[in-house]
């Protein structure tokens, strides 16, 4: 059995994390933290990180309990399960067959493509550049500008014509997505590494002053709180996922005509409601402003000003809202000469130092990517960890709140935490034992019955968990559940 790691040996992520707080020391025993990496194949602590990330998390809902009841309470979390939510598009998550067994989703062959595509490719002048093809608007502008077709033969010999400076700088004028690898080294030394070193990894900013508003009657740390996600793809999503796991009414909005991953879709969904609206339409726009006046949190994961060019920016959702908690969750962070460039996971990876470490690692003679997306995964649960700090702060002394997290900034924050060794053997995921403690089943979906694993952070009195099916996408109506409805618990482990 592990031995647990307590608050004052916690790692450096967490001790970071509790500076952002600012807040009164935690009591000794409030959060125990056990296991350790290797998990994955990879020198990264992706599992002690993510475990970091996840015990700030719960002590930042904590705060709002405490701020509820009087009352703090006891945390836990192993970075072994902590690592595991890393894993999704169906390794953890199971679907029953005809024959009542729960097999594996098979990963389908679009997604297959994209990751045959996404790789860092070498350039002329011996550099490396990763583009990346996602979705499918996205590949079509990365192949106009490499004048390539869609097939590694032709990503390879469209990235080799260019210098690595010059493609990277193009992709970003294209509105394409892409990056150039650099050492850990060469990324501090570049402009936009160092504006990113100088800014804490989760940036709280009090945008307008206001009354403090006390947190709503309910049994859970986020209980009654409304939350607007317009995100996609993981990192965003996951943050409305995690403040959903806490007892939020969590609204995804979507429109039918943007292009999804629908295995990151279903799993992380879970506990959320889902409806259609275009803010490109004058009367769904007006529908979509109507929400945001009673909403406390607004999670925006489109490319930077992309909303502020429809109405929907911070400054223009908080006149609608004054008191609102705008969460930013983007590739490049808060400014830096890279702060209108649109990214994902991989592009982090590539230009922060993390494909080059990897490819030491491996030692292949290639830089390459982690097995996992796991700055999506750390980037959605600090996007939630600030907005609960900001929620706290605006129940204490009122005001609007803007939060910022990147995938750049997780990606930092996952290096400064040092590499093991000895990560040859890992086995990459729970053993079975490990999966069926964990595992939730989610009856009845519109992609069939799940099992898939569960909230991984233990809360003593509040235990995470999800208060709604997984759903479908544009299935409920563009409106707010009662206060007092949207807490009531439907689904647990078991």
């Amino acid at each position: 059995m592990p031995t647990p790691q307590r608050f004052p040996t916690a790692s450096n992520a967490f001790r970071e994390l509790m500076a952002i707080r600012a807040a009164a020391p935690l009591p000794a025993d409030e959060v125990s933290i056990s296991g350790a990496d290797p998990f994955f194949r990879t020198p990264f602590r992706i599992g002690e990180v993510s475990a970091s990330v996840l015990a700030a998390r719960g002590v930042a809902a904590n705060d709002l309990w405490r701020l509820r009841t009087g009352r703090r309470q006891k945390l836990s979390i192993d970075a072994r399960a902590a690592a595991a939510t890393s894993l999704s598009g169906g390794e953890e998550t199971l679907l029953r067959a005809d024959d009542g067994q729960y097999r594996p989703i098979p990963v389908s062959a679009a997604v297959k493509h994209m990751v045959s595509l996404t790789q860092p490719w070498a350039t002329a002048d011996g550099g490396w550049v990763l583009p990346h093809t996602n979705l499918p608007h996205l590949e079509e502008r990365v192949l106009d500008v490499l004048d390539c077709n869609s097939s590694v033969e032709g990503m390879k010999a469209g990235v080799a014509r260019w210098g690595a400076d010059a493609l990277e700088d193009a992709l970003a004028a294209a509105r394409a997505c892409g990056g150039k690898v650099r050492t850990p080294e060469e990324w501090l030394a570049h402009p936009h590494g160092a504006y990113l070193a100088s800014r804490p990894v989760v940036e709280i900013t009090k945008l307008a002053d206001g009354a403090p508003e006390p947190l709503p009657e309910g049994d859970a740390p986020m209980a009654g709180l409304r939350v607007l996600d317009l995100t996609r793809i993981l990192a965003g999503p996951t943050a409305g996922l995690s403040l959903a796991e806490h007892g939020a009414d969590v609204l995804m909005v979507t429109a039918p005509h943007l292009p999804q991953v629908p295995a990151f879709v279903r799993d992380t969904s879970h506990g959320k409601r889902s409806t259609f609206l275009d803010f490109t339409s004058p009367a769904e726009a007006a529908q979509l402003r109507a929400l945001v006046r009673d909403a406390d949190v607004f999670i925006d994961g489109y490319r930077p000003g992309r909303l502020a060019a429809h109405g929907f920016g911070a400054e223009d959702l908080m006149k609608l809202r004054p008191g609102l908690v705008h969460v930013s969750v983007n590739c490049f962070g808060s400014g830096g000469p890279f702060a209108d460039r649109a990214g994902w996971d991989q592009v982090a990876q590539a230009v922060t130092g993390i494909c080059h470490t990897q490819g030491e690692a491996m030692g292949r003679g290639r830089p390459e990517l982690t097995p996992v997306f796991m700055c999506d995964f750390i980037t959605g649960f600090l996007g939630a960890f600030g907005a609960m700090l900001a929620l706290a702060r605006r129940a204490r002394e009122g005001g609007s709140y803007r939060v910022q997290v990147s995938l750049c900034q997780s990606a930092m924050l996952l290096q400064r935490e040092g590499l093991v060794s000895d990560f040859a053997d890992a086995a990459g995921r729970l053993a079975p034992a490990e999966f069926e403690a964990l595992a939730v089943h989610v009856d009845g979906t519109c992609y069939g019955d799940l099992k898939t694993l569960g909230p991984v952070l233990r809360m003593s009195e509040t235990p995470c968990r999800w208060s709604r099916p997984t759903p479908r996408l544009g299935g409920d109506q563009p409106e707010w559940m009662a206060r007092e409805a949207a807490s009531q618990p439907l689904l647990q482990a078991r």
